[in-house]
């Protein structure tokens, strides 16, 4: 039993790898909530915007982790899908004065599309994970700086299927063609497929023997973020990211498996 949800693991990883984390989330008043926030604060991130649900229970998800250390998961959404745009509205100064605001689908649809106007309104780049998959409207996806899909989720987005260099290259237009300005494609061992300003470009991982696969993505999202906030340009950033990546899938777990700076 390890600490989860994709948002927790990606502020755990920004606060490892450098960055100064503030997150905004919903728990439950129950020991799986009490035991987050401890661990939360001991990683140093600012939780004065998670707010406790007196109905909801924490979320869980139940992780089975095949011989290749790919995963599978079973996600109950407790208090995160009663995270609404008033708790956003809560968080507003944290967002108006962040350096990037980074977010996925673990919470409600209505809730990601609030925080990324307030983001806009102020020009703060966002990062949107959009994970676990789903369809995305329009409105959403032209509010967004940088979009950080899977082979799966890409797919589930544009209709093509990814599996080589060129449908990659067909799927990040599709992207940016919806109003995204840089479109990262993760692709597991082999790195991620970018496109930005007209270039094209897959950035490559480094090569290691995988035993646990589960918050990788969330690792490379966490990574980005602190090193687009650092000014890295979007190539250094990923071949950043897929170090931060690459290192978390030799090791078991969720938050555990996030790498230090130094490591990276």
């Amino acid at each position: 039993m390890n600490a989860g949800g994709k948002g927790a693991n990606q502020a755990v990883a920004a606060a490892r790898l450098g960055g100064s984390v503030a997150f905004i989330a919903k728990l439950g008043d129950d020991i799986f909530g009490k035991q987050s926030l401890q661990l939360f604060n001991g990683e140093g991130i600012d939780t004065s915007c998670i707010l406790t649900d007196p109905e909801y229970p924490s979320g869980i998800a139940l992780i089975t982790v095949d011989e290749k250390g790919e995963n599978c998961i079973a996600v109950a959404s407790g208090a995160n899908a009663a995270l609404t745009p008033y708790n956003i509205q809560q968080a507003k100064n944290n967002i108006e004065n962040g350096g990037i605001i980074l977010m996925q689908l673990e919470i409600p649809l209505e809730t990601v599309a609030y925080a990324a106007a307030l983001a806009a309104e102020k020009n703060i780049p966002v990062i949107l994970n959009p994970a676990p998959a789903c369809t995305l409207p329009g409105e959403l996806l032209q509010l967004i700086s940088v979009i950080t899909p899977n082979q799966k989720e890409a797919e589930m987005l544009t209709g093509i299927a990814v599996y080589d260099d060129v449908s990659a290259m067909e799927a990040a237009l599709a992207l940016h063609e919806k109003g995204i300005d840089k479109v990262v494609i993760t692709l597991g061992a082999e790195g991620a497929f970018v496109y930005c300003n007209n270039e094209y470009r897959r950035i490559a991982a480094p090569e290691v023997t995988a035993v646990d696969t589960t918050a990788a993505g969330d690792v490379f999202n966490g990574a980005l973020a602190v090193a687009l906030s650092e000014g890295q340009d979007i190539f250094d950033a990923i071949a950043f990211a897929c170090r931060a990546a690459a290192i978390s899938v030799t090791r078991l777990g969720a938050q555990a498996s996030a790498p230090w700076r130094r490591e990276v």
